[in-house]
C-alpha cells in the first residue's frame, strides 16, 4: 500500500475545502453509516466523532482513456499450445461444492475506506433535515437583539479582524501589476547586453548604458514594498436584527418499575437525541425535565437521565404536572410549546381516560407538537389506546413505538423530520 506523508508547511486547515468537497461528493453513504454508528454507541459517547467505513465500490469515479480502437490479431512470443482459432478453456480456481480454497500470504487489498469525521460534522449530518415541527413567531421581546454576521471585506477595521490571506492576496496582485513593466524592460536589457557581448568587438560605452538601466530597473522592482496599507482587508461584520422566537420542550419520562434498564436505556437515549438536536439547533430554548412513577417531579438534567427513582404508575400525574408549569411559567401567548413522552405504555387502567381527558382538554389546544414513543416489545395497553384517541382529534400529535435500540433514529428522525412547505 502506497503511502503520502504531507510536509507542506501550511495551516492545520489546509484540507478542509477538500475535505468539504468530499463530504458533499458521498453524502449519501457518509450518512447511511452515521445513521448506523449510533445504535452502537452508549448514552455517554454519543455526541463524539466517528470513524466510519465506505465500500470501495461506493467512491470509485469513472475514468476515461484513449482506446486503440478496431480489432487487431496478435500472437504472443513462446506460445507453442494454441494457434489461431482455438477456444482456451477457462484456468482451474476458485472454491466449488464447498472445496477449501487455498489462501495465500502475499498481495494487498482494499475492500473499504476509511473516514474519520469530527464531532461537529457528524452531528451536521446526523440532524441534517431535522426541525422543530409548526415553529412560529410569537410574540417578540421588548428588547431588540442583534447578532453579527459576515458581509465580506473592508478596508478599515482593527487588526484583530485582519483577514490575512485576503490581505497577501491583494499585495501579490499589486506586486505583479507595479512590477510587470520593470520586469519587461529589465528582461529586454539583459538580453540586449548578451548579444552585445558576444559580439566580438562590443560598444563599451552601450554595454555601458545597459549595465545602468539594469541596475536602474532591478532597484526600482525591489523597492516595490512586499505588503502595502491599501493591501490590508479586514472582515467586516454588520449588525443583523434577531427575531426572539420563544420555545420550550418538556421532556417527559416513565421511570416505574415496569421500565426495567433496557427500556429506560431505550429511553435515554430518545431524549439525548433531542436534547442535543436541540441544543445544536436552536439558540434560545428553554428544557423542561419530568420524571414520573406514582407522582412526577421536575428535575435537572443530570437527576432525569441518572437518577435510579423508581416505583409505580400513574402518568396523569406528570401531565398535570406539565399543565401546571405551562400556567406558571410559560403563557401560551408567548412560547412555542412542545413535549416528547417515554413510557412503556404501562399504566394504572382507571388513569388512562384521565390521561386521554387532559391532553385533549388541557394541554393539545396549547402546544405546538407532541411527540410519543412507547418502548415495549409486546401488545399495547391501555395508555396507547388512549392517545390514539387524541391522535384523531389532533395533528399535531405523534405517536410511534420502539422495540430495540437500532430503531431510535429512525423514530426520531419520522418524529422531527422537515415537512415539505
Amino acid at each position: 500500500m502506497t503511502q503520502f506523508i504531507d510536509r507542506r508547511l501550511n495551516g492545520k486547515n489546509k484540507s478542509a475545502v477538500n475535505r468539504q468537497r468530499f463530504i458533499r461528493r458521498f453524502k449519501k453513504q457518509i450518512k447511511e453509516a452515521v445513521e448506523k454508528s449510533i445504535s452502537k454507541r452508549s448514552i455517554t459517547n454519543i455526541n463524539k466523532g466517528e470513524k466510519i467505513t465506505l465500500p470501495q465500490k461506493d467512491i470509485l469515479e469513472p475514468v476515461f482513456q484513449h482506446g486503440t480502437g478496431g480489432s487487431k490479431n496478435f500472437s504472443l512470443p513462446g506460445n507453442k499450445e494454441f494457434k489461431q482459432g482455438d477456444e482456451i478453456t477457462r484456468p482451474p480456481g476458485g472454491t466449488e461444492k464447498g472445496e477449501e480454497s487455498n489462501a495465500s500470504n502475499k498481495g494487498e487489498g482494499l475492500d473499504e475506506f476509511g473516514f474519520e469525521i469530527s464531532k461537529e460534522e457528524f452531528m451536521d449530518l446526523f440532524f441534517e433535515n431535522l426541525e422543530l415541527p409548526n415553529l412560529i413567531k410569537t410574540k417578540l421581546h421588548h428588547t431588540t437583539s442583534y447578532k453579527l454576521v459576515r458581509a465580506g471585506y473592508t478596508t478599515k477595521g482593527v487588526p484583530a479582524n485582519i483577514n490575512i490571506l485576503r490581505s497577501l492576496q491583494n499585495a501579490y496582485g499589486r506586486r505583479i501589476a507595479f512590477s510587470s513593466s520593470y520586469k519587461k524592460k529589465l528582461e529586454s536589457a539583459e538580453r540586449k547586453l548578451r548579444c552585445e557581448k558576444d559580439k566580438n568587438d562590443p560598444d563599451t560605452e552601450k554595454v555601458k548604458n545597459l549595465c545602468a538601466e539594469i541596475k536602474t530597473l532591478s532597484r526600482k522592482i525591489k523597492k516595490i514594498p512586499f505588503i502595502d496599507e491599501f493591501d490590508i482587508r479586514y472582515n467586516n461584520k454588520i449588525k443583523q436584527q434577531s427575531f426572539n422566537t420563544s420555545a420550550v420542550m418538556f421532556c417527559i419520562m416513565d421511570v416505574s418499575g415496569s421500565m426495567d434498564e433496557a427500556k429506560k436505556d431505550i429511553a435515554k437515549r430518545f431524549f439525548i437525541l433531542l436534547y442535543l438536536f436541540l441544543s445544536k439547533t436552536y439558540d434560545k430554548i428553554e428544557l423542561v425535565f419530568i420524571r414520573h412513577h406514582t407522582t412526577a417531579k421536575e428535575v435537572n438534567e443530570e437527576e432525569f437521565f441518572y437518577s435510579r427513582e423508581t416505583g409505580g404508575t400513574v402518568v396523569s400525574s406528570a401531565i398535570e404536572l406539565m399543565k401546571k408549569i405551562i400556567q406558571e411559567r410559560f403563557p401560551t401567548d408567548d412560547w412555542n410549546i412542545y413535549a416528547a413522552q417515554a413510557s412503556d405504555g404501562d399504566n394504572w387502567n382507571a388513569d388512562s381516560p384521565l390521561c386521554e381527558e387532559l391532553l385533549i382538554n388541557e394541554i393539545m389546544p396549547y402546544v405546538q407538537y407532541y411527540a410519543y414513543v412507547e418502548i415495549i416489545p409486546r401488545h399495547h395497553q391501555s395508555l396507547w389506546r388512549a392517545y390514539s384517541h387524541v391522535k384523531k382529534s389532533y395533528e399535531n400529535f405523534a405517536m410511534q413505538n420502539i422495540h430495540s435500540a437500532n430503531e431510535i433514529y429512525p423514530v426520531f428522525h419520522e418524529l422531527f423530520k422537515k415537512k415539505e412547505s
